[in-house]
């Protein structure tokens, strides 16, 4: 494979999680939002303070694939993914909505695991900012498998 078209597969890569990151920021908007309820504070306020940490990784992502030759994607190649984070129709339903993060963390972990074997001999720099944003999806995913458990203990 040359170089040319090993960097256009990061790039390809880096557009997924960088579209992951802005749903993921859209998704936790909306739940800090809706969720109605006591029970649902606290899973309001830890989505409230994710949201910095999911754009911050989506614009260090954008920032890397301008970096590196691409173009950073408008809103006009925007595929939605996560329908398992979606607002729930019973407002009060905290539960799905941690199910929907657990889930969102799972899919980003698993992006940043493929960009890291990637990018592993030839990109240190990206691979630096994947394990860098890996690291931060773990605490967030070790942190909603608390809330469920806590929920359904």
């Amino acid at each position: 494979m040359s170089e040319a078209d090993k960097k256009q597969i990061i790039i390809d890569e880096l557009c997924i999680a960088y579209w992951m990151e802005m749903e993921t920021v859209m998704n936790y908007i909306a739940n800090s939002i809706n969720l109605d309820g006591v029970r649902a504070e606290e899973i309001k306020a830890s989505l409230q303070a994710d949201i910095q940490a999911e754009l911050t990784h989506a614009q260090l992502i954008a920032k890397r694939i301008k970096t590196i030759g691409g173009i950073v994607p408008g809103s006009a190649s925007f595929k939605y993914r996560q329908t398992s984070l979606q607002p729930p129709q019973k407002l009060t339903d905290v539960v799905a909505v941690i199910k929907g993060v657990i889930a969102a963390e799972e899919s980003a972990i698993g992006q940043y695991k493929k960009l890291i074997k990637i990018c592993d001999g030839d990109d240190y720099v990206t691979q630096d900012l994947c394990i860098t944003a890996l690291g931060d999806e773990e605490e967030h995913y070790r942190e909603f498998k608390g809330y469920l458990s806590e929920y359904e203990g």
